[in-house]
């Protein structure tokens, strides 16, 4: 893909990989500010503890960031740094970008609390626990107790965190599986791991669903701000 197939906006989020003395990758969070055309791309300078980090010329780099609904990956070269009005780093412009799609079914690691309720069951039963990972199709309870058997429907409730919203969410979602407890979760009293599949036909509970998962697929490919 060309870059300027990706029409970055300004201020897009990139995350910038490099390799230190000993071998190993290091990490910074930066944003795109502009490019020449076949010439150079701009950037913000990234921070680490507080002080700008420093790039040398010549220096390669590879570059990650979020696009529609994968991630691209591109290398560069730095050409020059400058402080001056304010920090901006000028590296070589990209002979082609790779993007990786995400799948539907990419699952994320959370911990994310939660009230589950059955309502397959003749009587109300209700339970609490966390959701450990999930996708835009299903996810794993861990439950403090066990409350419905494989092919029952429940009810999944949660405060769920968008950037700096708190979404109240209710989803229905079908037991697919009951999970073999691991040592860990014997440890906490996780009496009940169950795999579920989502179920729900309501346009605003899908919706925070998926700005749920991919704001936490976002979270894992790109790191916060050190600035």
């Amino acid at each position: 893909m060309d870059f300027e197939a990706l029409k970055l906006p300004h201020g897009t989020s990139l995350q910038l990989q490099v390799t230190n003395g000993q071998g190993q990758p290091e990490r910074y969070a930066c944003r795109f500010i502009g490019a020449v055309p076949g010439r150079n791309l701009m950037f913000s300078v990234p921070k680490a503890a507080g002080k700008l980090v420093r790039f040398r010329p010549g220096q390669r780099l590879a570059v990650r960031m979020m696009v529609a609904n994968g991630v691209g990956v591109f290398a560069v070269a730095v050409e020059a740094q400058s402080n001056e009005p304010f920090p901006l780093l000028f590296v070589s412009y990209p002979e082609s970008v790779k993007f990786k799609g995400i799948r539907n079914a990419t699952r994320v690691v959370v911990d994310l609390p939660i009230k589950v309720e059955n309502i397959s069951s003749l009587t109300s039963v209700n339970g609490a626990g966390y959701i450990a990972d999930i996708s835009v199709t299903g996810a794993r309870l861990e439950l403090t107790e066990a409350l419905a058997s494989i092919g029952d429907e429940v009810i999944i409730r949660a405060q769920v965190p968008v950037e700096r919203l708190a979404l109240q969410w209710s989803i229905k979602a079908v037991i697919r599986s009951r999970v073999e407890r691991s040592t860990q979760e014997q440890a906490q009293e996780l009496s009940a791991v169950y795999g579920i599949e989502f179920i729900e036909s309501e346009q605003e509970s899908l919706l925070t669903l998926y700005a749920y998962v991919y704001a936490q697929i976002v979270a894992d490919q790109t790191p916060q701000d050190s600035e």
